[in-house]
């Protein structure tokens, strides 16, 4: 039975599968866009807007700020994307979206950008 088993698990295990969206929320708060498959960018979806809720949530309440950047740090491991996030990205930011672009040649794999709404 399926029941409770939402998680996408992208054929990794799962330090893999987190380190993968790691990545993919790193890349996309470095360039604000991203290409990926659209399964992973479904998954990544989903942290990163986890993530901006985080920053939105720490500006609105100044008292949640340090609380939220260390959230968010578990998540991102890197102080350098947690403070990019807090302090450029989440203030220009309403949120994040998929829009497809292409069948991947090689494969018939779907390919999509993954970005922020600005």
């Amino acid at each position: 039975m399926r029941h409770r088993d939402k998680r996408v698990k992208l054929g990794r295990e799962r330090e893999h599968r987190k380190a993968l969206l790691r990545n993919l929320a790193r890349a996309v708060i470095d360039h604000y866009s991203i290409e990926t498959t659209t399964v992973k960018a479904k998954a990544a979806k989903s942290v990163l807007e986890h993530l901006l809720h985080l920053a939105k949530e720490a500006k609105e309440n100044p008292s949640l700020n340090v609380h939220n950047r260390r959230k968010a740090f578990r998540i991102l491991a890197d102080r350098k994307y947690v403070n990019r996030l807090f302090d450029e990205v989440a203030p220009k930011v309403k949120g994040v979206r998929i829009v497809r672009v292409r069948i991947r040649r090689g494969d018939a794999a779907e390919i999509s950008r993954l970005e922020f709404i600005q």
